[in-house]
C-alpha cells in the first residue's frame, strides 16, 4: 500500500520551531527524491524543499537559512525542521514522493 503520513504540525508563536515528519511506504521512498510543499489559505500550493536520495537539498528562497530538510533512509521518513517561524509560514504542509501526496499537517504561526 502506498502511503505518506505527515505529522508534527501545530500552533507555535513567531520565532518558534517545529519539526515535521513524513513517513512513507518503502516502495515510494527508497531511491527517490522527497519533497515538502505548503498551501496557505487562499493561495496556491507552493514547493518548499527537496532532498534527493543522495542527500542533496534545495529550498525556496523564503525559507533558506530557517528550514532544514533531512531524511532517514532506515525509517523511510523525511523531516522538515522549521526554525525562526513567521506568521507567513502558516499553511498546510504536504510531503510528496513521485506522484503521491500525504494528507497534510497544519502549521499555524501566531504573531
Amino acid at each position: 500500500q502506498v502511503q505518506l503520513v505527515e505529522s508534527g504540525g501545530g500552533l507555535v508563536q513567531a520565532g518558534g520551531s517545529l519539526r515535521l515528519s513524513c513517513a512513507a511506504s518503502g516502495r515510494i521512498f527508497t531511491g527517490n527524491a522527497m519533497h515538502w510543499y505548503r498551501q496557505a489559505p487562499g493561495k496556491e500550493r507552493e514547493w518548499v524543499a527537496t532532498i534527493t536520495n543522495g542527500g542533496s537539498t534545495n529550498y525556496v528562497d523564503s525559507v533558506k537559512g530557517r528550514f532544514t530538510i533531512s531524511r532517514d533512509n532506515a525509517k523511510n521518513t523525511v523531516y522538515l525542521q522549521m526554525n525562526s517561524l513567521k506568521p507567513e509560514d502558516t499553511a498546510v504542509y504536504y510531503c510528496r514522493s513521485l506522484i503521491y501526496w500525504g494528507q497534510g499537517t497544519q502549521v499555524t504561526v501566531s504573531s
